[in-house]
């Protein structure tokens, strides 16, 4: 499995994250082509130290020209997003070109809740925490492409058949 790693690696560190974007709406059951890796994270000082680490140990590095411990001040995640309109922080594998990890500068939709509504989707022995399907589609409106109006559409109509099956 692509990423196995990074979700070892984040589950091992205790890392409280959320798989988000095409990732997550694979995950809920809707086919979807995509070439990174969108994840959410608790931005709490510590936790965010431990992603930072996790990756780091795992071989990932800033695609930007910037240290990684760059991304753990905030007033840099500030000044990234004011001036270069920066939304996520990539992260880049030297090993495996084809690995992008894109982590969210500052969490679109609030963490805590978001991370209480979470789906833990099983995969071999490892448990993933997926966004519901609830917060995908904020997650999915709030960006606004044809791609993610179309992944709406297909929640939505997933989310209803689930609602049949249980009526």
């Amino acid at each position: 499995m692509v990423y196995e790693a990074v979700f070892r690696g984040l589950n091992g560190a205790g890392v409280r994250y959320l798989i988000v974007g095409a990732v997550a709406v694979n995950l809920h059951g809707v086919p979807r082509m995509t070439a990174d890796l969108d994840v959410m994270v608790d931005l709490a000082e510590s936790n965010l130290h431990s992603f930072v680490d996790t990756m780091a140990a795992l071989g990932y590095r800033p695609r930007a020209p910037v240290s990684a411990a760059d991304l753990l001040e905030g007033a840099a995640r500030r000044v990234w997003r004011e001036t270069k309109g920066m939304v996520t922080f990539t992260w880049i594998h030297p090993g495996r070109p084809y690995e992008e990890v894109d982590l969210f500068l500052e969490n679109p939709i609030e963490f805590a809740p978001a991370y209480a509504r979470r789906v833990d989707v099983a995969a071999g022995n490892l448990s993933l925490p997926i966004a519901c399907i609830q917060d995908l589609v904020a997650l999915k409106r709030l960006a606004g492409r044809a791609q993610d109006r179309s992944d709406i559409d297909a929640l939505l109509q997933l989310q209803r058949l689930a609602e049949e099956e249980k009526a």
